[in-house]
């Protein structure tokens, strides 16, 4: 084990085309790089917390601020695991796991965003699978969620090309506006029909401890 004191540093999945792997602070700036980059045009945001209308000069504290707090608050009654996207060792984009009481409810949440010059190319679907498998057949989920605004094309996209359910929606405030949210779900039977014999995991049985599993 490479960091006992915090295994997951160790955690990756492996797809035969991208790499999650356990944000540390070194992937926590390149992640603050590539946001300020751009993720989205300006005029719109696909964040509830419009996080992305931050100065990009304030993304780099901001960003390890968010990981520092993430790793900090951890608990099996409340988790959040942030992994950045790799193709070809080159980090693309971002998606985490979070979950509230997931020893007893065994369902997580999933949220991810690619830097724009990525997206288009196939890696949203492929990032989402990656995170499925973590969850379901490395932490033993029973039911995955997701959500996206209604004109957020592309994540709506993936997330019905995976086959979830529809899970009803919510009138929100986005930036001064009126947003729909749709939500949807996964049951595990449902990720069963679909899993993949592609994707390898590494590190995760020694992280299941801190999370009460």
């Amino acid at each position: 084990m490479a960091h006992p004191h915090w295994p997951l540093f160790d955690v990756e999945a492996r797809t035969p085309t991208i790499t999650l792997r356990y944000v540390d602070d070194e992937l926590s700036l390149a992640l603050a790089d590539l946001a300020a980059s751009g993720i989205h045009d300006p005029s719109w945001t696909p964040f509830l917390h419009p996080w992305t209308d931050e100065a990009p000069q304030d993304f780099g504290r901001k960003a390890m601020q968010f990981h520092w707090r993430c790793r900090a608050e951890l608990a099996p009654e409340h988790w959040s695991l942030n992994f950045a996207v790799l193709v070809d060792d080159e980090v693309v984009g971002s998606t985490g796991l979070n979950a509230d009481k997931f020893v007893v409810q065994r369902t997580f949440e999933t949220g991810s965003w690619l830097g724009q010059a990525f997206q288009g190319k196939g890696i949203g679907k492929e990032m989402r699978a990656a995170s499925l498998h973590i969850g379901f057949a490395g932490l033993g989920a029973q039911e995955a969620t997701t959500s996206a605004f209604e004109d957020n094309a592309p994540s709506l996209g993936v997330t019905r090309s995976l086959g979830y359910e529809p899970n009803g929606f919510q009138r929100v405030q986005r930036r001064d506006e009126l947003g729909i949210i749709h939500a949807f779900r996964m049951p595990r039977p449902h990720w069963e029909s679909i899993r993949r014999d592609d994707i390898e995991l590494t590190g995760v049985d020694a992280v299941l401890p801190i999370l009460g599993l």
